[in-house]
Formats: structure tokens, C-alpha cells, sequence
């Protein structure tokens, strides 16, 4: 996988590139700013970035806004997003483009390998990435106004799994259930939130659950 990287932190960036040339990736550019971000994106044409949403010279959303003006001009290039804190509406912003191809991961997961990995891989395929914090976040705004209040608990957990990227097996697994009980679970959240299924697959009924949670998101991160 060819990726471009842009992280203003110097120590973590050489992580980053060392961890993936390590496991066979190929880092054909590295940024340390956002102005240089959209150039080597549009020099290189990777198959996958990863930026932080936070870069020089004003440390405020450089990385996001190169995210969305870069999935605007290539569409569908998978991007990872690392953050220090949960940011949602930056989360909320980069989702609302789609979230097909799109992962937001706050920066302590770098450090655990299999999961950054793991998050890049699934991205690059066009599935989605989100940190369970991230998705707690989202969830936990929306409820006030939202149908999100009719869910149980373990349905609040299955949508939770869902936005994450799980698939049904992976639900049933961390919950310690049959994937039947999975499937009555998610009918059910579905039904609430007048989203039913519509026969596809998981990965596109988590888009939908995904594009829910974003509607009444914020159109652009507070200043």
C-alpha cells in the first residue's frame, strides 16, 4: 500500500513510517504542515493517507481541511485521521462527505500496532475506521434529541460496534452472543431510528446508521 503521512510530531512520524515500511507498506511522502499536505496527495495519488487533524502553522484544523478538500478532489482516497482529543465535530465534518473510506483514531492507538493496522487495512478497502470514543462521543450527543433514547442498552452497544466497522461476527464475539442474536439486535435499532435494512450488506447498513448519527452534527468545527 503506497500512503502519505502528514504529522507535525518528528518522532512520531518516523514511527509511523518505520512501523508501516516494516509491515510492507511503501511511504511515498511525509508532511510536517498543511500546506504541504494537498501537494503531495495530489503529486502522489496514494492509496491511503494519514494525517493529523491538527498541523502547523495554526494548529487548528489544517488536517481535517486537507482531508475533505483531498477527498473532494480524489474521491474516495482512503484517509485516516489521528487526533490528540475526541474532536466530534471534526469527525462529524469529515463523515459527512461519507464514510466510506474514511477512519478518525485518537493518537494512542498508534502505539497499539494490530489496531492501527488493522484500522488502515479496513480503510483502504473502504470500510470504516472509528475510535470507540469517537463513536461514544457521537452517540452520546445525539441522544438528547434524537431516537437514540428508544434503544436498550445492548441495542445501544450493537449500533456503537456498528459504527466502528464490526461486522456482525465481531459483534457477537466481544458481546458473547450468537450472530443470530446480533442480526434481531440490529433489526431492532434499525427500526427505531426508521432506518430498516434494505436487504444489503453490513458494511452498508453501518453507512447508513453512520450518516444518521452525522445529520445533526454541526456543518463545520467551532472556531
Amino acid at each position: 500500500m503506497r500512503i502519505v503521512i502528514a504529522e507535525d510530531n518528528a518522532l512520531l512520524r518516523e514511527g509511523m513510517v518505520l512501523l508501516l515500511t516494516t509491515n510492507g507498506h511503501e511511504v511515498v511522502a511525509t508532511c510536517a504542515a498543511g500546506p504541504e499536505v494537498l501537494p503531495a496527495l495530489r503529486a502522489h495519488r496514494p492509496d491511503a493517507a494519514v494525517l493529523d487533524v491538527r498541523l502547523p502553522p495554526t494548529f487548528r484544523d489544517e488536517g481535517l481541511r486537507a482531508a475533505v478538500q483531498a477527498r473532494s478532489e480524489l474521491p474516495g482516497l482512503p484517509i485516516l485521521v489521528l487526533s490528540q482529543y475526541v474532536e466530534q465535530a471534526y469527525a462529524a465534518e469529515l463523515l459527512a462527505q461519507g464514510a466510506r473510506g474514511i477512519g478518525y483514531l485518537l493518537k494512542d492507538r498508534v502505539g497499539r500496532v494490530e489496531q492501527f493496522l488493522e484500522a488502515l487495512e479496513r480503510i483502504a478497502d473502504g470500510g470504516t475506521a472509528l475510535d470507540p470514543e469517537v463513536v461514544t462521543e457521537i452517540v452520546s450527543r445525539k441522544a438528547a434529541a434524537r431516537p437514540l433514547r428508544s434503544l436498550t442498552p445492548r441495542e445501544h452497544e450493537v449500533l456503537e460496534m456498528m459504527a466502528q466497522g464490526l461486522a456482525n461476527a465481531a459483534i457477537a464475539e466481544r458481546l458473547v452472543v450468537t450472530e443470530r442474536a446480533v442480526s434481531k439486535h440490529i433489526r431492532g435499532v434499525f427500526d427505531k431510528l426508521g432506518l430498516p435494512p434494505e436487504g444489503g450488506s453490513v458494511h452498508r447498513r453501518v453507512l447508513a446508521v453512520l450518516a444518521y448519527l452525522d445529520a445533526a452534527a454541526p456543518a463545520s468545527p467551532a472556531r
